[in-house]
């Protein structure tokens, strides 16, 4: 996974197509969160001062979703289009959405990002109010060296997300080199985010230095862990991540099983679970994965106490059981004796890998399992990876982000990558000679 950077590279002068990660969360146009906005500028920044002509693009949402929420379709609408034939729903599809953003400009614009950016970089950040129409021609063309300029929501045009060549074609007037930095939508073959590359209409792809930190810590951890290597995963559902669960038996020294995927595991090994999440259907795999990892001599630890529920709420009565689970209760939580114990793999480890909370963080009753285990990777010396998502959020939330060798910015990638599966994204990237 050694792919080019835009050190490897002279890039003053050139157009440089870079795609970021601002899918960032706005109300009313207002951005609430600009994590994903500063993982970008240290990029952005590099580029400019090297005096290339940046061209940043990225998605905000999903505007060719009619159920986006608070931008899709009323029921009434949606009953209408979705009993035309194909070709005709999918133009009053882009009809419904250029009149919801004529209506509203505001929705699913980037323009509030472009406006921050400004902000950060003064007289040198423009904004264009298409992808590849007369608006970005022009910015683009007025671009002088060290400048920027923002191009309007890549899903405003449907073919990004069909990788179309069409669009790529439009897109490599602005393409001298293609920079990659949006790690987070790495695993999609969009035309933003891996088309342009494969159509053969950027002569030069490499990335920045998001994608560049990821691959050094979660390439790092995949392929030549620091021993002992301990990987924690939680989450609803074992069909979510038995690609990662496979592919780090074969990596790690011991494995984790937290939150409710831990259930189908304790009902392959003979408990009852009571009312707690259980895939009934993956009973099996957990048995195979379980001798799997006993064959290759790896530790796969559960839960040996959970705290229970009589209800999914932060109000019900709660308990805490070893072995079985009675009916009527549900498991919403790991033990006390199990955070002991999670949390001294965790003190012993020289490498972490953690996905996915141990029990329902969102309940203030049932986050001690997760909060334990943030904090026991805080005050550890190992390397420390959080694999995005819910385990980022949780370490956010409680101040430990600093204490953390690296947090992903990808939360599908991050699994994909885990898996051990091409990331279009990153494999489109050129190799380091």
């Amino acid at each position: 996974m050694s792919k080019m950077t835009i050190r490897d590279i002279d890039v003053k002068g050139k157009k440089c197509l870079t795609r970021v990660d601002f899918n960032v969360p706005m109300v009313d146009g207002v951005i609430t969160d600009e994590n994903r906005i500063n993982g970008a500028l240290p990029t952005i920044k590099y580029l400019m001062d090297h005096g290339a002509k940046v061209i940043l693009c990225s998605h905000l949402g999903k505007p060719h979703n009619i159920f986006t929420p608070g931008f899709g379709l009323t029921k009434k609408e949606k009953k209408a289009v979705e009993a035309l034939p194909e070709g005709e729903r999918e133009a009053a599809k882009a009809e419904y959405i250029a009149k919801a953003l004529k209506n509203d400009p505001k929705k699913l614009s980037l323009k509030p990002v472009a406006d921050r950016l400004a902000e950060i970089f003064p007289g040198k950040v423009t904004f264009a109010t298409d992808l590849v129409g007369e608006d970005a021609h022009e910015k683009v063309a007025a671009l002088k060296d060290g400048e920027c300029v923002l191009l309007e929501n890549t899903r405003f045009d449907a073919g990004e997300e069909k990788n179309s060549e069409e669009l790529c074609r439009k897109l490599a007037d602005f393409c001298d080199i293609y920079v990659n930095d949006a790690f987070g939508t790495a695993h999609r073959a969009h035309a933003t985010t891996a088309g342009i590359v494969q159509y053969g209409f950027a002569p030069v792809a490499v990335s920045g230095f998001l994608i560049e930190k990821e691959l050094k810590f979660l390439g790092g951890a995949v392929e030549n862990p620091v021993r002992p290597f301990v990987a924690i995963l939680g989450g609803a559902k074992v069909s979510d991540k038995i690609g990662v669960i496979e592919s780090l038996i074969g990596k790690c020294d011991a494995l984790i099983i937290g939150g409710g995927m831990a259930y189908t595991f304790r009902a392959a090994l003979g408990y009852k679970v009571g009312n707690s999440l259980l895939e009934e259907d993956k009973i099996e795999l957990a048995k195979e994965l379980m001798k799997k990892a006993e064959e290759k001599g790896v530790k796969l630890m559960l839960p040996v106490d959970n705290v229970i529920a009589d209800a999914f709420s932060n109000d019900a009565n709660i308990k805490v059981v070893e072995g079985d689970i009675p009916d009527g209760w549900m498991g919403l939580d790991i033990g006390p004796k199990t955070i002991e114990i999670f949390s001294e793999a965790v003190k012993t480890a020289k490498t972490v890998v953690w996905n996915g909370p141990m029990g329902v963080f969102e309940m203030e009753n049932f986050a001690k399992g997760t909060k334990a285990v943030a904090k026991a990777l805080a005050e550890t010396d190992a390397i420390t990876i959080i694999g995005g998502g819910d385990s980022a959020a949780a370490v956010a939330q409680l101040g430990y982000a600093d204490k953390m060798t690296h947090i992903s910015t990808g939360g599908g990638a991050s699994l994909e990558f885990l898996e051990g599966k091409v990331l279009p994204g990153i494999a489109c990237l050129n190799d380091k000679k």
